[in-house]
């Protein structure tokens, strides 16, 4: 795998969270290079256009996390489950994406299709790039900025100016890379895909027409979700007993899982009660959303509507049960 290639899939890699949407019950997505990948609660379908325009897709049935293991089923695990789960069909739809999008070289030469292996090392780069990232480097600018300014040395302090550097390092490295043309194009898909879920979720006829007039920010989208994570742990760490630097990094991983699930209660609860402190509790996500989402175009709708078209015609020789948000 040549270095280009394998810093394209680290990025893809890391909007994962961001891009994914959507839960067991409901008909979600996810944005992929070139293409949209949907998802319903038994079935899912990736549609990815190549690079002579012919539209190829993959769909396959998908079950339910908390059928094959009813504790995921509990609150505050179901997150945990659904959410692992998603991100690895994300990592399963995102390598097909590539085999598809980057599968014909411009120098006649076709590079080899992108095996599980070959995708482990950018997932691996990706999982150590965001603990170091989002863990270690927030903590350290803040410790050494406590030790250098007296009135900032505080655990309370040293902790709350974590969480602030944190959120600024995640808008910025979001803002970085939505310059770049790749991912520019997949918020665009991100668009897509939310446009063609709320067409769905409308009752009305699905059809491109139809989902342009619909807005691209949607309430179960992964960047709420991913906003909300960070929000949390600004009101949790300055709560931990701890005050050696080794002790706070390995409590933040530790309560990762923790703060994870109780997010995905939070956004769960708030895509179904729009109004008031749920409302409140959204908006900082949906305003976020106009920067991971962007207008697409006929083409791009289009391709979001066959993979929806896909999941559902499984789902529906599967005898699924669908719940519109």
């Amino acid at each position: 795998m040549s270095i280009r290639r394998f810093l394209r899939l680290s990025a893809h890699i890391q909007m994962l969270p961001v891009l994914e949407s959507g839960e067991e019950t409901l008909v979600g997505g996810q944005a992929v290079m070139e293409g949209v990948m949907m998802r319903a609660p038994h079935s899912y379908c990736v549609a990815v256009r190549k690079p002579n325009g012919e539209i190829v897709t993959e769909q396959s049935p998908l079950p339910r996390v908390s059928e094959k293991y009813p504790i995921f089923k509990l609150p505050i695990l179901r997150g945990l489950g659904t959410l692992g789960h998603a991100m690895y069909l994300g990592v399963k739809a995102l390598q097909f994406s590539a085999n598809v999008a980057l599968g014909e070289a411009t120098d006649g030469e076709k590079p080899p299709e992108l095996s599980g292996w070959m995708m482990a090392l950018p997932l691996a780069f990706s999982l150590l790039f965001f603990l170091f990232m989002y863990k270690f480097v927030p903590l350290f600018l803040a410790t050494q900025l406590g030790n250098a300014v007296p009135s900032l040395h505080g655990r309370f302090a040293v902790n709350m100016m974590d969480g602030l550097i944190r959120l600024t390092l995640f808008l910025g490295f979001l803002f970085v890379l939505s310059r770049m043309k790749d991912i520019r194009r997949m918020f665009q898909y991100h668009g897509a895909e939310h446009k063609v879920v709320f067409n769905f979720e409308s009752g009305q006829p699905v059809t491109v027409e139809n989902a342009q007039k619909f807005v691209t920010f949607h309430p179960r989208c992964g960047t709420s979700f991913l906003l909300l994570v960070m929000v949390i742990a600004i009101l949790v760490y300055p709560l931990l007993p701890f005050d050696g630097f080794a002790a706070k990094l390995i409590a933040r991983i530790a309560l990762l899982p923790l703060i994870v699930g109780v997010a995905y209660e939070l956004i769960r609860y708030a895509a179904r009660h729009q109004q008031g402190l749920m409302a409140t509790l959204t908006a900082p996500g949906l305003w976020l959303q106009r920067i991971t989402t962007q207008p697409p175009s006929d083409e791009q709708a289009n391709v979001a509507i066959q993979a929806l078209d896909g999941a559902m015609q499984l789902e529906e020789a599967q005898g699924g049960e669908l719940v519109i948000a």
